[in-house]
């Protein structure tokens, strides 16, 4: 196979390499990425991919011809990374790897004859973490409580209270924070989910006309799956007191940002729209304020819509469809019911069945 032309096109014009290692190196990424492109992957898995190759070929100090199973073993027997997180990067190393040493590409012959060595295939069944669990993600992750959840609130009002009545700068931003954490929760959305919401995501439901024009969120930013575009959804407002706590941001803060964002429900004093980055530090910020559990994340906040939802009677289905799941498996493993719930669906089952035995007499 030719590759002159394939190494021109990676290589920027004019210039040398210090290192030609290093040179195949970045045109092997170059051609997975461009493959990868083909299958419309989205762009960020794409590069959250090649960051971890790159991770972990500094780890090896040696190039990928040169990889060996127990490069791959050591790399993971020395972190502490969660379950999924583990299958995730093997699931990476094992995509490039396969890549590289596909012969319709050609990079074997190429490394051949370049470096007298040849990339192989270091994943196997043997040494990559096995997906025999719905649930990956760490186990003190858990939806917040009912308590929990009010005090997270009251932490963020509290100190966007704070701020505006002692006339100092970032009360705006305050009062944007407690607001998105109870739409975060109201919504049942992802972090990402809740960062990507314009303005004109929110409609009237014409079954819940008293909830006005914030009746419906519209979520275009949804996961996507296996690299497809972004998923949408409809969710229903069901928690009228989110509705208002969103309808007083919306008509009393928002319009105070200065040059921002004209669309992005959540612009930054700068003007631009928020991070998933920023929302996880306002959250650990808040967290901490309220004294709950450092192990708690802002997408336990979803894992408690969910939760809360069901421990309220809500039809699963309905609260399956509401947070875009594909398999109520998958809300189940979000689902945790306090001890009061389960008691008070054990008397009403009890009832049920001494009911019918009753009748039955």
């Amino acid at each position: 196979m030719e590759r002159s032309s394939v190494t021109a096109l990676a290589l920027v014009t004019g210039a040398t390499p210090l290192r030609g290692e290093s040179a195949l190196f970045e045109e092997m990424l170059g051609g997975w990425r461009r493959q990868q492109l083909s299958r419309r992957l989205g762009a960020s898995l794409i590069g959250g991919r090649e960051r971890t190759v790159r991770r972990f070929q500094a780890f090896t100090g040696d190039w990928p011809w040169g990889w060996r199973a127990e490069d791959l073993e050591r790399w993971v027997a020395a972190s502490s990374w969660a379950h999924s997180t583990v299958r995730a990067y093997q699931g990476a190393v094992a995509a490039f790897c396969a890549y590289v040493t596909d012969p319709r590409y050609g990079w074997v012959a190429e490394c051949e004859q370049r470096v007298g060595a040849r990339p192989s295939q270091i994943c196997h069944e043997d040494n990559m973490v096995a997906h025999v669990a719905d649930y990956e993600g760490r186990p003190a992750r858990r939806p917040l409580t009912r308590a929990e959840c009010q005090a997270l609130f009251d932490a963020a009002d509290d100190r966007a209270q704070r701020l505006a009545a002692s006339g100092r700068k970032g009360w705006l931003t305050a009062f944007r924070d407690a607001t998105l954490l109870k739409v975060t929760y109201g919504w049942g959305l992802r972090c990402r989910e809740v960062t990507m919401l314009d303005l004109t995501d929110f409609s009237a439901n014409p079954a819940a006309p008293q909830l006005g024009g914030l009746g419906v969120c519209h979520v275009r930013f949804g996961k996507a799956m296996r690299g497809s575009a972004p998923r949408r959804r409809a969710v229903a407002s069901v928690m009228p007191w989110a509705v208002e706590a969103l309808e007083e941001y919306l008509v009393e803060v928002r319009p105070r940002f200065d040059g921002a964002d004209p669309v992005a429900v959540w612009p930054t004093e700068r003007g631009a729209r928020i991070s998933t980055r920023s929302v996880d530090d306002r959250f650990a910020l808040y967290r901490a304020a309220a004294g709950l559990p450092v192990e708690l994340s802002v997408h336990c906040l979803r894992h408690s819509y969910v939760s809360h939802l069901i421990e309220d009677g809500v039809d699963p289905l309905f609260v399956q469809q509401q947070v875009g799941h594909s398999w109520a498996s998958t809300t189940a493993i979000y689902t945790s019911i306090g001890a009061d719930a389960k008691n008070q669906m054990l008397r009403s089952a009890l009832a049920r069945a001494f009911g019918a035995d009753t009748a039955g007499g």
